[in-house]
């Protein structure tokens, strides 16, 4: 099972509508390399760390799961979705999407926490200019993560 980071803004789909929803499509990826962990890497059953970014402080809120592999974004084709290309189509998308749902809540792990703790160097979300909304994590970085925010990675095992 790999491990992965996604961000949210906390004002456009935060953690407490996730489990709300109990799960959901994670559309509107308009960044290829992003695109690619979604359409090519990400498998079922994958744990996520879920970040909200552009937020005081930026924060992982809880982990997630993956429970539909990639398939095509069909906001990229819709004309009344901010997030239509006009090269993609349903015959030939362009985009894709997976979907995720809540695992477990945890106690919210500050950017600044994050790059304090000197066991997560190397991590990908604390790199300079990273800002890719889906990246992966190391399994030893998503343990550390976890302990951080009260959660025992243990019990996350299938």
């Amino acid at each position: 099972m790999a491990r992965w980071l996604m961000k949210s803004e906390l004002d456009v789909y935060p953690w407490s509508q996730l489990v709300k929803d109990n799960g959901t499509h994670w559309d509107g990826v308009r960044n290829y390399q992003a695109r690619n962990f979604m359409r090519d890497s990400m498998k079922v059953g994958d744990l996520i760390l879920y970040y909200h970014s552009n937020c005081k402080p930026p924060h992982v809120a809880g982990v997630a799961k993956v429970v539909k592999e990639g398939y095509p974004d069909h906001t990229s084709w819709d004309p009344n979705s901010k997030y239509m290309d006009e090269k993609s189509t349903p015959e030939s998308p362009r985009w894709f999407m997976v979907d995720i749902a809540p695992v477990v809540e945890m106690d919210a792990v500050s950017l600044d926490s994050l790059r304090q703790n000197g066991d997560l160097e190397g991590m990908a979300l604390l790199a300079r200019g990273q800002r890719l909304s889906v990246q992966p994590v190391d399994e030893e970085h998503f343990k550390i993560v976890c302990k951080m925010g009260g959660v025992d990675p243990t019990s996350l095992d299938p």
